[in-house]
């Protein structure tokens, strides 16, 4: 399975990117999926996940009312609509699927830099 992110770029605090996250090789309609994210010098954190039918969403305090999942099964895809961004949102965002506690390998990801 490759997971491909795009969508990612320098933009200025206040502003908006959508990522979106293109998997081939494996249908992915049956698994939770998610973005993360990791700083320099940080660890990679969940920022968050919608279940297989989209139905549940969870985020990350630090993005909650201002970034937004979907998923579209037909398009084997999954997006994060991020607006009001901050300079700490800066990192590189990474997609992934979980089967169980299963997650897949890890794509490129794509840079999110947000200036003051």
């Amino acid at each position: 399975v490759q997971l491909v992110e795009s969508g990612g770029g320098l933009v200025q605090a206040g502003d908006s990117l959508r990522l979106s996250c293109a998997a081939s090789g494996r249908i992915l309609s049956s698994y939770t999926m998610a973005w993360f994210r990791q700083a320099p010098g940080k660890e990679r954190e969940l920022v968050s996940a919608i279940s297989w039918n989209g139905a549940n969403t969870r985020y990350a305090e630090s993005v909650k009312g201002r970034f937004t999942i979907s998923r579209d099964n037909a398009e084997n895809s999954v997006y994060l609509q991020m607006n009001s961004l901050k300079p700490e949102d800066t990192a590189v965002y990474y997609c992934n699927a979980q089967w169980g506690s299963t997650w897949l390998d890890w794509g490129q990801g794509t840079q999110v830099t947000v200036s003051s």
